[in-house]
């Protein structure tokens, strides 16, 4: 029931899936964000048939391991139908997986925004571009987006599922493209090249240097060829701005389109939690579609058995009397012939499960609590062995879609 008190009418990620062309996928580290993209993109191959892409923005490399992908990166790559086979599926489509390059993303984005290929390749070449597109504000997040936007605008898939870095750099994810054009188009910018404005070649000079303190300064401490290089940068880079912010308001609108979906993925551990719900709650208010949040790692529903609880509370209260009956009704068990160890056994089950139940009762609130949001709400348990492989992504999917 959800907490309204009506019938939920969402079962699983199967009805959002089939129905988006984009889920993006977001949570904080250490909830298991990257497996449950991967494993969602598996199970709607198998089970919905088309074209499907998981594309990790997230520099682990977990997904490449566990899709048993070789030279994994910018380019998507078709996971072998053989290799789905031996895992015991039966695909009927596609499944394609790529991670962000984010170097060759930007080189492909200099080509195309760059009022010309002179431009382009001045700013490819400056001593610069790699060290200011690697670790420039938003850079790594900006450039997912334009990546997303390319491989939608192929038509090449029927889904693209986004792993996206965690959760308060997601939210500079959907930032990005924005704040990416207004600092091209920006008064610091501005400010910045002005003195470097005369020419456009490689030529250009420092304007009037002498007649500003700051300007002299860092030509002293930095040196002239130095300053020549970010002046000559800022330059041509700023000539890109105009296909900067068309792009911008592209993606923008992308993501509010009604084919895009955002999943928040997270345990119900405190911290992952409360990230969780901040994120929910951003989503919302900036008017995204917010269609599905996947618990992970949840513990099983058995725990709140009233048959479980009668159980355990039998082997915590009468330990004694129940291994000897079992060791009555077993006699050549040589393993219960210690009545006193069993008992011990036997109590410490008992008082772990009901350990266990009441952690799971507060699991179970947690849940109605958090179904109020979301159109769909979907368990993952917590499985006994590390997932590492596509088998493995196949049962998590199995949950996913139940």
């Amino acid at each position: 029931m959800s907490p309204s008190g009506g019938e939920s009418t969402a079962k699983g990620l199967e009805p959002l899936l089939a129905t988006k062309e984009i889920v993006v996928f977001c949570g904080s580290g250490g909830v298991g964000k990257t497996s449950v993209a991967a494993a969602a993109a598996l199970t709607a191959a198998t089970r919905l048939g088309g074209k499907v892409l998981v594309l990790t923005i997230d520099p682990a490399r977990r997904l490449a391991s566990a899709l048993g992908l070789e030279g994994f990166g910018n380019l998507e790559k078709q996971v072998p139908p053989e290799a789905l086979k031996e895992a015991g599926l039966e695909p009927r489509g596609e499944l394609w997986a790529a991670m962000l390059d984010t170097k060759r993303s930007w080189d492909d984005l200099v080509l195309r925004h760059a009022p010309d290929e002179e431009t382009a390749y001045r700013i490819l070449e400056n001593r610069l571009y790699t060290n200011i597109t690697g670790r420039f504000v938003q850079s790594h997040d900006y450039i997912a987006m334009e990546r997303l936007f390319d491989l939608h605008a192929t038509g090449a898939y029927d889904l693209i599922v986004i792993d996206t870095p965690p959760t308060r750099n997601a939210l500079d994810f959907l930032d990005a493209p924005k704040r990416m054009a207004e600092f091209f188009g920006g008064r610091l910018l501005r400010w910045l090249t002005m003195p470097y404005r005369v020419g456009g070649k490689r030529g250009a000079r420092v304007l009037n240097v002498a007649s500003r303190p700051f300007y002299q300064l860092a030509d002293r401490i930095l040196g002239s060829e130095f300053l020549q290089d970010i002046g000559e940068f800022f330059v041509n880079f700023q000539s890109m701005y105009d296909g900067f912010a068309e792009r911008a308001r592209a993606v923008e609108a992308l993501l509010h389109d009604r084919r895009t979906t955002f999943g928040v993925v997270t345990t119900l551990e405190g911290s992952p939690l409360r990230e969780a719900e901040f994120f929910c709650e951003q989503l919302i208010d900036r008017k995204y579609h917010l269609g599905a949040l996947v618990l992970n790692k949840t513990l099983p529903d058995y725990l709140l058995s009233a048959d479980g609880a009668r159980a355990a509370d039998v082997l915590v209260a009468e330990a004694g009397p129940v291994a000897e009956a079992l060791a009555a009704g077993l006699p050549d068990a040589a393993e219960l012939s210690d009545t006193a160890r069993t008992a011990r056994v036997l109590g410490t089950v008992g008082d772990s499960f009901r350990n266990f139940a009441v952690v799971a009762k507060r699991e179970a609130e947690l849940k109605g609590e958090l179904a109020r949001q979301p159109e769909v709400v979907a368990n993952v348990p917590n499985f006994e062995i590390d997932i590492y492989d596509i088998a493995g992504l196949a049962r998590i999917g199995e949950h996913l879609f139940a």
